[in-house]
C-alpha cells in the first residue's frame, strides 16, 4: 500500500478516461510524463465481469517483467517465451495481448474497487504493453490499461510497488 508521510516525493498516476492518457507525476520539480492509452472498449465501471475499467483511487501492487524484451508475451502474468510478431498473432487471432511489462492494480476504496464484485486486483487490471498495431487514445480493451511497448517500459522504470494511481 502507498506510504503517507514521507519526505521523498513519489510518483503518482492519473489516467483520464475521457482523454484515454495516462499522466505521471514523478515529483514536484519536473515536468509530467503524459501517454496515450486505450482502456476498456466497454467504458467505465467496476464490476466483476464487465470488462470495463474501474474508477477511483488505486496503487501498483505488483511488478512484472523488468527484465522481459520488449514485446515479450505473458499469459497469466507468466512470461511465455515467446516474443509478440505478426506471424504469432496470426497463429492465435483471438489472444488479448498482454504484453512487455505489467502494473497490476489494486483498488483503494471498499465497496467500489476494493472487495467482493468489485475488486480491481482479483480482476486481473493491469496496466501493461499491447501490440503497437493497436490503436491508442481509443478505448479498446477488456478492462486493463493499455499502452505500447516501449511507453509502457519508460513508466514501469519510474515507478516502485505502492505507487498511486487514479483512474478517473
Amino acid at each position: 500500500m502507498p506510504s503517507e508521510g514521507s519526505s521523498t516525493p513519489v510518483p503518482r498516476i492519473e489516467i483520464s478516461l475521457d482523454a484515454q492518457a495516462l499522466t505521471l507525476y514523478a515529483d514536484d520539480a519536473s515536468d509530467p510524463l503524459s501517454f496515450s492509452v486505450s482502456t476498456a472498449l466497454n467504458g467505465p465501471g467496476e464490476k466483476d465481469g464487465s470488462g470495463c475499467t474501474p474508477r477511483g483511487r488505486h496503487y501498483v501492487r505488483a511488478m512484472i517483467g523488468g527484465d522481459a524484451p520488449l514485446n515479450a508475451v505473458f499469459v497469466a502474468r507468466r512470461p511465455t517465451g515467446e516474443v509478440y510478431s505478426a506471424e504469432l498473432a496470426e497463429q492465435f487471432p483471438g489472444r488479448d495481448w498482454i504484453l512487455s511489462r505489467i502494473l497490476w492494480l489494486c483498488g483503494l476504496e471498499r465497496g467500489k474497487n476494493r472487495g467482493p464484485g468489485v475488486d480491481s486486483f482479483r480482476r486481473f487490471i493491469y496496466i501493461h504493453g499491447t501490440p503497437d498495431s493497436e490503436p491508442m487514445g481509443v478505448p479498446r480493451s477488456h478492462g486493463c490499461i493499455r499502452m505500447r511497448n516501449t511507453d509502457v517500459a519508460a513508466l514501469y522504470d519510474r515507478l516502485r510497488p505502492g505507487t498511486p494511481v487514479f483512474l478517473e
